[in-house]
């Protein structure tokens, strides 16, 4: 599975803290993130990340314009909806994408975790049978 990490400023701690948790189920998987988040998962949590822009730079819509081309098959991102973004059009566009694309997205721990219980129980069938539907379509 290709899985696409992002974390705001003040939940990226929560965000390594998971992935440290989680990185028996995590190292077996393409990893990808938004730039400050990525390098942090390397460094701290021992895991190889490709990185894109930081989510403000233009990392958000990377990631989303990945999702759009079936390039992503799960997203966590630990949003801090207390603080405002300035790039939350590009925050908005992402969920958005994810949700045409049925991509399943967390947006907190609490949920991130239901979700990585259920890749490590093979619960996630559905995003190849919704990719062979969309290369059809390409053809």
């Amino acid at each position: 599975m290709n899985i696409a990490l992002i974390a705001h400023d003040k939940k990226k701690d929560d965000l390594i803290r998971f992935a440290e948790a989680y990185r028996h189920i995590l190292e077996r998987h393409t990893l990808s993130a938004t730039g400050t988040t990525g390098g942090r998962l390397q460094k701290e949590a021992g895991l190889h990340v490709k990185q894109y822009q930081s989510g403000p730079l233009g990392g958000d819509q990377q990631i989303g314009a990945k999702i759009a081309e079936q390039q992503v098959d799960l997203v966590l991102f630990f949003r801090d909806p207390l603080t405002a973004q300035p790039h939350e059009p590009d925050i908005t566009a992402l969920m958005r994408l994810a949700d045409v694309h049925g991509v399943p997205l967390a947006t907190n721990m609490a949920a991130a975790e239901v979700l990585i219980k259920g890749l490590e129980h093979g619960l996630f069938a559905f995003r190849e049978i919704l990719k062979e539907s969309t290369d059809q379509y390409d053809t």
